[in-house]
This record gives structure tokens, C-alpha cells and sequence, in this order.
């Protein structure tokens, strides 16, 4: 067995380190308390959280979208609506096969992309398929709180159908020159849509209309799909669509959702059978959000004073916005020679809440620059040298905790030298599509929800801000 001799100094931090177990609250060398470093837990009264409104949010850039109705017990009603062009089979012009033609089925799909938020067994959902009553433009930037056209009175497709997002689906699929064959593709919803809508627009249309691709936009405008509030049962859900993917007749990925045409063509004594795709290429999201009474009370007293429960929401829903007005007094209390070793902001759903819809998985936190534009608080930025990283700075939801946690030491530290002002700090959701990142811009990508305890002095689950420190010898 070998020995080793420690040497005097290394006996002496031992003994200190043994010596400061004695104090619980206390984290250090146990030398003097001038040069301690301390725990201190910031009583909730320092904390001012309110509800808010999120800001707008462009969805025509994106093809991920929303699409379902979500009947939330706490939050209310969400509806999500899209809006999406069509456009001629071909890039410029389209000229119709020869012969009779006589269309089998026409089928409207849209894949299912990354994300399902809701009930999926106990609600059955039902989607219906209108005609836009203007067009979806490539110049135009539109936000999800723009109300669409259409007509209501003719509906072109219905379908009913349950949330099963994962399911792979058997097609029909036409082989040129052979037998069709059962094809299997991706998870996808298909909408019947009318035959005659087909034949007015493209096989019946004339032919100036088949000439140009964009005579053919200027007549159609589009499809407006929404969910059938009478047909949806449940609670229901909001489900992302992969607008921008889809495949085409051999099975090869293809770039847009599309409306598949089954047609047959006579011409003589030969019969064939084909697929015509009307592609979309152009879409936006409309989202509306009808508040149940309780955020509705938040919302109108979001100026009052501090609220004992904050509510999150995806989709452009609701925030909270979070300051800490007396944090400059803990100065007055231990003394100006301070250094914050870590400040922790806590943040917990309300017990029960996560039965039966989760809380949202990852939430961001964020301030308003002197531009009243959104920027990273420093210890989420890249920039800032004190930065410890994305884990580090947090915001994911523990499913061991059931909480949130956020490092916000260095944007503690400047709020309480005055080396930064608080021009509007926020809690709020984050699109999950940005990984390794504090995504701080609103998102349609997220739908889920989480509503939290604030400054409820009653509770133990109150929002909290945890302050560790070092105060120094002078």
C-alpha cells in the first residue's frame, strides 16, 4: 500500500471545507463571513409576473403549419385554418391528355409534419375543404391573425377522421405501362374532394385558362381548410402539417402538398389510367384564440399588480412578462461587495396541470432592447462571454422537478449594478425546431400550453428566484 504526504495547505482547505458543513444555507470556505459565499432565496414579493398577449406571427414562410380545433378545458378555444394555393399540373401551361376523360377520384393530401397537441383517442375530428375567395401571394407577408375569404356556401371535400399521425397509409398507386399496386407512404390526411370542382377548373376550363399558370391562380385562388366545429367531437387537438413535402405517382418526394387526380382516359380502342397533381406550393395559417373567462380576468388585470397564476401558450397564443423591481435592495441589505455566483429563476406548472395535456416542453425567456426589439438576456446570448451555453441557461420542462428552471445569473448581476435596464423581460414558448438555440421569435410551431403558479404567497410552488453570492472582503 502506498502512502502519500499531504502537504499543510491542502490539510487546511480540508479542515475549512469540513468546517462549513455546519451552516446548510451556507456554501464556502468557512474563513470569515466577509468572504462567504451565501444562499439567499429571494422572497416571491420581489417578483412581478402578469399574462400577456404574444406578439403576431408571420405563417407564410413556413410549411409547418397548424391546422385543427382544440377545445381547452383551462385556455379555451384555438382554431387553426389554412389557406393554400393551387396551381396547373405543369409550370406554365397545361395540355389535356386525348380522348374522353372521366375522373375516377380526387383526393386532396396533406402529409402530417412534426407535432400533435390534444386529445387523440377520444376525439374524432372532421375537415372541410372551400374555395378561397383570394389569392395566397408570394409577395405578401401574411400574419396568423389574418382572415381569409372563402366561400362558405359550396364545400368541395369533407372527411372524418382520427388523430393517428404516425400511421403509414396504403394507396392505390397507378404504374405506368402495368398493374396499379398498393403502395405504402407516409402518414397523411386524404380529402374526397368534388369531381366537378376538378372538371370545371381544369378539364372543363377554357383553354386561356390552361395557358398560363398564373390565368389559372388569377381563377382559382385556392383552398380554404378548416375544421367542422359540429363534426369535431371532444376536446380535439391541433396537429402540424408538412405542408412542403409530399410524393408523387412513383413514390419520389416531391415539393408540395398536392390535390391527386385519378383519371381515365378513352382515346379508340385504348383505355388508360393516370394521376394528374395540382400541386400547392404557397400556404399561411390562420389562428384564432377565444379565451375562457379566467385568462380573459388575467389579461384585463395584466397592469394591476403581480397574479398568483401565469398561463403560456404556443401558437401565437399568451406570455408572461416578468421583472424584479427591488432586486438593486439586496444591495442595501448585505452590502455593495457583492458577487452573484448563480441566480436560478424557478418556475412550476400548477400542480394537477399536466393531466391530461402536457405542459409545454421547452419555454424561453427573453428582453426588449432599448428599440423595443426582442434580444437575448445575456446568459442566453453567444455573444456574452458569461454565457455558460444553451443547457446551461435552461427552459426545459423536468418531468422528475415538474418545473422550469432559467441560469440568469449574469442578467441578475447587471440588473442590480445598473448596467442594464429592464425594458421588458418575458417567459414565453419557443419553436422546438430551433435546436441548440434559446429561440426567442414568436412560433406556429409549438401548440402546447402551460399554466404556472406566479406570486401566490400561499403556495410553495410560487415563482422564485434563487440567489447564490459571494460577498468580499474590503
Amino acid at each position: 500500500m502506498k502512502f502519500f504526504k499531504l502537504d499543510l495547505l491542502t490539510l487546511l482547505i480540508s479542515l475549512f471545507i469540513l468546517n462549513s458543513c455546519k451552516n446548510q444555507d451556507s456554501i464556502g470556505l468557512g474563513v470569515t463571513s466577509a468572504n462567504q459565499l451565501g444562499g439567499s432565496l429571494i422572497d416571491s414579493s420581489t417578483i412581478i409576473v402578469n399574462t400577456v398577449p404574444e406578439d403576431t406571427v408571420v405563417t407564410g414562410k413556413s410549411g409547418n403549419l397548424p391546422m385543427g380545433l382544440f377545445r381547452d378545458p383551462v385556455f379555451g378555444t384555438t382554431e387553426a385554418n389554412l389557406a393554400m394555393d393551387l396551381n396547373l399540373p405543369a409550370s406554365s401551361a397545361y395540355t389535356l391528355p386525348a380522348g374522353t376523360i372521366s375522373i375516377d377520384s380526387a383526393v386532396l393530401v396533406l402529409r402530417y409534419g412534426s407535432g400533435f397537441y390534444g386529445d387523440p383517442l377520444a376525439s374524432r375530428y372532421k375537415v372541410n375543404v372551400y374555395q378561397l375567395g383570394e389569392r395566397v401571394l408570394s409577395s405578401n407577408t401574411y400574419y396568423n391573425t389574418k382572415q381569409w375569404k372563402y366561400n362558405s356556401g359550396t364545400l368541395l371535400g369533407s372527411r372524418s377522421f382520427f388523430a393517428r399521425t404516425r400511421d403509414t397509409v396504403l394507396i392505390n398507386a397507378i404504374v405506368s405501362g402495368g398493374k396499379d399496386s398498393l403502395q405504402k407512404v407516409a402518414p397523411q390526411l386524404r380529402i374526397p374532394i368534388d369531381k366537378n370542382f376538378i372538371n370545371t377548373i381544369l378539364f372543363n376550363a377554357s383553354a386561356t385558362q390552361l395557358s398560363s399558370n398564373l390565368v389559372f391562380k388569377n381563377n382559382v385562388n385556392g383552398l380554404y381548410i378548416t375544421m367542422d366545429k359540429t363534426g369535431t367531437t371532444g376536446a380535439g387537438g391541433t396537429f402540424m402539417m408538412a405542408l412542403d413535402s409530399g410524393y408523387t405517382n412513383n413514390g419520389t418526394a416531391s415539393t408540395s402538398s398536392t390535390i391527386d387526380v385519378y383519371i381515365k382516359t378513352s382515346n379508340g380502342s385504348t383505355v388508360d389510367t393516370t394521376m394528374v397533381q395540382l400541386p400547392s406550393v404557397l400556404h399561411a395559417a390562420q389562428i384564432k384564440h377565444t379565451y375562457s373567462q379566467a385568462i380573459q380576468t388575467e389579461l384585463s388585470n395584466a397592469k394591476t399588480g403581480s397574479r398568483n397564476v401565469i398561463y403560456l401558450q404556443g401558437m401565437a397564443g399568451l406570455r408572461a412578462k416578468v421583472s424584479f423591481p427591488y432586486i438593486k435592495n439586496i444591495l442595501k441589505t448585505v452590502g455593495s461587495n457583492i458577487v452573484i455566483n448563480r441566480a436560478e429563476l424557478v418556475i412550476t406548472p400548477t400542480p394537477g396541470s399536466a393531466i391530461p395535456f402536457q405542459p409545454l416542453p421547452e419555454i424561453t425567456m427573453y428582453q426588449y432592447d432599448i428599440a423595443n426589439q426582442r434580444t437575448y438576456l445575456q446568459d442566453g446570448s453567444t455573444s456574452d462571454r458569461r454565457a455558460q451555453g444553451y443547457a446551461v441557461f435552461g427552459g426545459f420542462y423536468s418531468t422528475s422537478l415538474l418545473n422550469y428552471h432559467f441560469v440568469i445569473t449574469a442578467y441578475i448581476q447587471d440588473l442590480m449594478l445598473g448596467k442594464t435596464i429592464d425594458g421588458g423581460t418575458y417567459i414565453a414558448p419557443t419553436d422546438l425546431n430551433t435546436a441548440g438555440t434559446a429561440a426567442i421569435t414568436p412560433s406556429t410551431q409549438t401548440s402546447a400550453r402551460t399554466f404556472a403558479v406566479g406570486t401566490d404567497k400561499s403556495s410553495p410552488y410560487r415563482i422564485k428566484l434563487n440567489i447564490i453570492y459571494t460577498k468580499l472582503a474590503k
